[in-house]
């Protein structure tokens, strides 16, 4: 067979993935506390960026009177600003008006709002209060140990060693790791373990009680003999915990020598107890989770679904600082660059406003569906799959997936992530209307918070009572859900509510 060259003219379609795509795909996905991070970033990185204030709110590339049809189409407006002004500042389509289940054909009234992302007052310069915040903080675990420590151990030797356990120690309080921190401990300075043991056993005579334990049963025993409670009995209670997690009373009265009374005492003792005496110390206050949408109910019925402004970044391209550098580039190279920290600028002012509209359509779209959800409760949840929004709002599945990621919206019932109103669905008996997964969890936690010390609800008899009112539903399917809720088996919640009851 000869072998000749030939050229051959092919015609093909390929999805490239550009850096400018996989941004915007990035950006779906972010929180608002990563997108805010996200945002700092490239304001450093891009000299052409700039951040805007609330002042500019009015001064936009288009104001309150712009149709509604005008302020729907992110690119366009972007396009359209680049070439009537000397900055570009990003807008939204801050609100959307979503009727109600009387509201006419349900569609969506959209408005214009606010036409810039908001950074909520945040400052990035904030080290001065940083400083005032270090002054006035609360001491940690660890200053507070090693106080103790120079107080209580006078040994050079001994609070060297006392020194390398508080840094094995976590924030809860246990020693990081248990007996092997001891041993550690030993090696590295090179003494005997019974060494360590001895100034690790004082060093539990620490506030809090309960620190340095190495696991749960030492905890609640050093704060029962802090308040002179461990006896036998108490002993063998902390030793068994294993049985007092499954509920194994009986065992647990034969083990301890006392009886259902005593136990219960003791059990009552045992939770008035700190599992983690450390914690207490913890400066850290609980992470407030920011909503992204805010919803309100509209005057005229319906729903009002807006972008909340504080977690919206607020970009501008200074286009007046790019014409000064343009003028004064001298080579190729610099004018390349300036040129694509220009295109870099637009992009991501876009890639934000197509991600912020993106948001909005996708929440309206669930408050549309959920609405017997916010005005009865979790019992008129519908269920509801990624795929039902994506073909109404005519997008991908992945793109509602990435949306609904760690994005939260508060409603009149409460903070929610998004993801919260997607469930599986329950057919109903019959084939009748089919039940949200979450619906029926809601349920089968009402109906056991309701039951009867004297009557304790299997899960058939639970089923039963489910499939009475037209959920047709498995044995296993109700174990499933119990176990995820935390609650114990019909045997293990008898014991506990008989033990209650002496």
């Amino acid at each position: 067979m000869a072998l000749v060259q030939r050229l051959d003219l092919r015609q093909s379609q390929t999805l490239v993935m550009t850096p400018q795509l996989q941004q915007a795909i990035k950006l779906l996905q972010l929180s608002n506390l990563e997108i805010g991070e996200f945002v700092a970033q490239e304001l450093q990185q891009n000299p052409l960026l700039e951040e805007g204030g609330p002042d500019l709110d009015q001064a936009g590339p288009r104001g309150e009177g712009e149709p509604a049809e005008a302020a729907a189409g992110g690119d366009d407006r972007a396009a359209a600003a680049d070439a009537q002004a000397e900055q570009i500042e990003s807008g939204v389509i801050a609100e959307a008006i979503v009727d109600g289940p009387d509201g006419g054909d349900g569609g969506l009234d959209e408005r214009v709002g606010t036409t810039s992302y908001g950074m909520g007052g945040r400052e990035f310069d904030g080290e001065a209060s940083d400083a005032a915040d270090r002054l006035s903080r609360d001491p940690s675990l660890r200053d507070h140990l090693f106080e103790q420590l120079n107080t209580d151990i006078t040994d050079s030797a001994a609070r060297l060693i006392g020194a390398l356990l508080i840094e094995a120690v976590e924030p809860s309080g246990y020693l990081a790791e248990g007996d092997e921190a001891v041993h550690s401990v030993a090696a590295t300075l090179g003494v005997d373990r019974r060494d360590v043991e001895a100034v690790l056993a004082r060093m539990q005579r620490f506030d809090p009680p309960g620190v340095l334990a190495r696991n749960l049963s030492e905890c609640l025993a050093l704060q029962l003999a802090d308040r002179n409670r461990y006896d036998p009995a108490m002993a063998a209670l902390c030793a068994n915990l294993h049985l007092l997690a499954e509920r194994r009373f009986s065992e647990l009265c034969r083990i301890c020598g006392v009886d259902q009374s005593d136990l219960a005492d003791m059990i009552a003792e045992i939770k008035a107890l700190d599992p983690k005496p450390g914690e207490r110390f913890e400066s850290n206050t609980a992470a407030v989770v920011v909503p992204d949408i805010l919803m309100r109910s509209a005057p005229a019925g319906g729903w009002i679904v807006e972008l909340n402004p504080d977690t919206l970044p607020r970009l501008l391209v200074n286009r007046r600082y790019y014409a000064e550098i343009n003028q004064s580039c001298r080579t190729a190279k610099e004018r390349e660059y300036l040129s694509e920290r220009l295109n870099a600028a637009n992009w991501l002012v876009r890639s934000l406003d197509q991600r912020a509209n993106t948001i909005l359509k996708v929440a309206s779209e669930i408050v549309q569906q959920q609405t017997e959800f916010f005005q009865h409760g979790v019992t008129r949840l519908r269920p509801l799959v990624l795929r039902n929004i994506a073909e109404v709002i005519g997008m991908h599945e992945s793109t509602v997936s990435r949306v609904t990621n760690n994005k939260y919206i508060a409603t009149p019932r409460g903070l929610f992530e998004l993801k919260y109103f997607f469930s599986a669905a329950i057919q109903g008996a019959d084939g009748g209307a089919s039940f949200a997964a979450e619906s029926i969890r809601h349920r089968i936690k009402a109906v056991i918070d309701a039951e009867s010390p004297r009557e304790i609800l299997s899960d058939d008899a639970i089923v039963d009572m489910l499939q009475g009112d037209g959920i047709d539903i498995a044995r296993r399917t109700v174990a499933k859900y119990r176990e995820q809720l935390g609650i114990a088996s019909s045997v293990q919640r008898r014991r506990e509510k008989n033990l209650r009851r002496v």
